[in-house]
């Protein structure tokens, strides 16, 4: 309450103009900027290959989750989040997703819904131990986690209405606890949707205005496209599409712009994350709340934290 929260701590030296934003635009639908970027999918494809044959499984989603990882870590404004007009530096590096059950029954189709929680210094390794384990936990049939237990306790209108009213006031207020916060997928630094998954193309999806999400990326099936070479020559080329929407309200356009550049060159360079970073870069010496301890380190080394 009065500015505080569980969930972020509030932001003191701001630019003007965004500080401005939230007071013109004051939903996050307000303020959706959507942006379509293409990943080069061969040397993804091939480095995923090749760590495949040194014993490591990677898929295509933990790569990009560990280029959002490595990207926030040195463009740390992209990870904040508007609530009642105020900006604040979230205290967590949270990505949501949906996930497919196992079911014994061939017709049907169940979803479960995770947060994931990461370390700024996760290394490849790190992020796919992490976000293996949730699946590994939350893919089972009789699987249940937090937040389906809580959207279960929904189904009933009359309670929802209520329950959820309720919510949208405390979590404005700063008062929504602790154990909604956790459970909720909506509260996060970026929810991902792997549309490629069901053979669909990627989408620019809309965020949410319940919760703090800033930011919204669909993976989508690979597109096949021609290019011409140094020679003149036309290849063919395949590409992997990102679907970005992202809340502007949250830092100056310049700053999202560096962080996606980061990103993509991490993304069509995914070597670079084998190793932790130099160091990490935290706003007005804000820290997140790490997540549970890793169950293997794959590689160790030392790092710098900068506050």
């Amino acid at each position: 309450m009065f500015g505080r929260r569980k969930d972020g701590r509030r932001l003191k030296e701001i630019d003007p103009i965004v500080a401005l934003t939230p007071y013109l635009m004051p939903m996050r639908c307000d303020a959706q900027v959507m942006l379509n970027y293409r990943a080069d999918y061969e040397k993804l494809a091939r480095y995923i290959v090749a760590k495949g044959n040194e014993g490591y499984k990677f898929s295509f989603m933990e790569v990009i989750i560990a280029a959002y990882v490595r990207a926030v870590s040195e463009v740390p404004e992209v990870n904040r989040f508007v609530m009642n007009k105020r900006l604040y530096a979230r205290t967590q590096l949270a990505v949501s997703f949906a996930l497919l059950k196992d079911s014994s029954d061939p017709n049907a189709i169940e979803e479960n819904t995770v947060k994931c929680l990461f370390d700024p210094r996760d290394t490849i390794y790190d992020v796919a131990d992490r976000v293996n384990r949730f699946i590994e936990e939350n893919r089972k049939e009789e699987a249940d986690n937090s937040t389906m237990k809580l959207a279960k306790l929904l189904l009933n209108p009359v309670l929802a209405n209520s329950i959820v009213f309720a919510a949208r006031v405390l979590d404005r207020y700063g008062v929504l606890p602790k154990c909604i916060l956790n459970a909720s997928p909506f509260h996060t630094s970026m929810f991902l949707t792997n549309m490629a998954s069901i053979g669909m193309p990627s989408v620019n999806h809309h965020i949410y205005n319940f919760g703090t999400t800033s930011l919204f990326v669909s993976i989508g099936a690979v597109l096949r496209d021609t290019q011409m070479d140094s020679e003149g020559k036309v290849t063919r080329k395949r590409y992997l599409p990102l679907g970005v929407t992202a809340d502007e309200r949250v830092c100056a356009g310049a700053v999202y712009a560096k962080m996606l550049n980061h990103m993509m060159h991490y993304l069509n360079n995914p070597a670079l994350l084998e190793n932790p970073p130099e160091t990490v870069t935290f706003e007005e010496g804000n820290a997140y709340s790490l997540p549970i301890p890793k169950r293997k380190r794959r590689k160790e080394s030392q790092q710098t934290i900068a506050g």
